[in-house]
């Protein structure tokens, strides 16, 4: 079996294979999601960005807790960003697609690591050990909104709580189906020093 990863470069909260919406399949060995402040050179259309670009457009940290607003797609084929625009805190369904051609043997999660090794969580994103503390924030949307203001599961390993299930925890796939997620990053209160983060997002299942 297969599984392709869409995300949605509208601002219409529709379906995958919706007539007039743009999904882009993602190239998981090649794509990236970078999440910044955004800028005029970190913006929709422009060319992939270097350290330096991605530096000036990170979120200024303050003595408040900040949800990240721009959250975007590296694409790689073109060498160019795509906004997510419905990715974020806003009340929207259909922003990531898992399209399963086939059943599966268990239910498939969204995981957060700090690298493709998957066996930590150290780094301050995933919330340095404490899985609970993670910036990133998750919500499975296969069978409704997530609702506004809502708050999410914090992603960091394999730990109860701290990843998503994709088909809202009705278990295995019987059939091919396509599931949906959300994400924002919410940069705590508590930080105090600027930096940089690279963690992996891996979607797990068992074959039939």
């Amino acid at each position: 079996m297969a599984l392709t990863i869409h995300i949605n470069h509208s601002s219409s909260d529709y379906p995958l294979n919706t007539s007039g919406v743009d999904w882009i399949e993602v190239d998981t060995d090649n794509d990236r999601l970078i999440i910044s402040d955004g800028s005029a050179t970190v913006a929709d259309g422009q060319v992939s960005p270097g350290e330096a670009a991605l530096n000036s457009a990170g979120l200024v940290i303050t003595a408040l807790e900040q949800t990240f607003d721009t959250y975007l797609l590296d694409d790689a084929s073109v060498a160019l960003l795509k906004e997510i625009y419905l990715m974020g805190a806003g009340n929207y369904r259909y922003v990531m697609a898992f399209d399963f051609d086939a059943a599966t043997a268990t239910e498939p999660v969204l995981e957060a690591w700090d690298d493709s090794d998957l066996d930590t969580t150290a780094s301050v994103v995933l919330g340095a050990g404490t899985p609970a503390n993670s910036w990133i924030k998750g919500v499975t949307t296969t069978a409704a909104l997530p609702g506004a203001s809502w708050s999410g599961d914090p992603l960091a390993g394999s730990t109860d709580g701290n990843y998503l299930e994709l088909n809202n925890g009705s278990g295995e796939l019987t059939v091919a189906t396509t599931l949906y997620a959300n994400l924002k990053v919410v940069l705590p209160i508590s930080q105090t020093d600027g930096g940089a983060s690279t963690p992996v997002l891996v979607v797990k299942w068992a074959t039939v």
